[in-house]
């Protein structure tokens, strides 16, 4: 690259403003710097275009071994299955139809779930409510009144 100190660059201007004057300095210095800026575009542009098509190479080649690997475990798979396929040929040849298929289990009874469907059953089990002190059931306020009334001391 150019190496371009601030020395030298002070010494560019000095001459441009000589030269170019200083009514088209600022309108020249614009073009030039919209032109730096398309062109600095155009590099980073042609940059990623060369990075996408090296990684689209390194992807088609990835595809490939995958492709190949695919196909070796396809075929491996299917000589074990034909080679099962002739080992279960040749051991179940000796057995005939009505051996193998004589004895079938019975069909397993109805057994009834012994629940009640009108019997309404909460989340919380009886003998943990009944542990806990959680009231089961309800009383009126007369009951209640009766069963907390404190003892009279006569």
């Amino acid at each position: 690259m150019l190496d371009l100190g601030l020395s030298k660059m002070a010494l560019i201007g000095a001459v441009a403003l000589i030269v170019i004057g200083p009514e088209k300095l600022p309108r020249v210095a614009r073009t030039v710097g919209t032109l730096l800026g398309k062109a600095q575009r155009y590099v980073s542009d042609v940059k990623a275009e060369v990075n996408r098509s090296m990684d689209l190479e390194e992807l088609k080649k990835m595809k490939e071994t995958v492709e190949t690997a695919a196909r070796d475990v396809e075929q491996t798979v299917q000589t074990t299955a034909t080679d099962f396929e002739k080992d279960w040929a040749e051991t179940t040849a000796g057995l005939s139809r009505t051996e193998s298929s004589a004895w079938e289990p019975p069909p397993p009874e109805y057994k009834h779930p012994g629940k009640n469907w009108r019997l309404k059953r909460g989340a919380v089990p009886q003998w943990y409510k009944a542990r806990a002190g959680v009231r089961s059931k309800a009383l009126s306020g007369a009951a209640r009144v009766a069963r907390y009334r404190p003892k009279s001391l006569n």
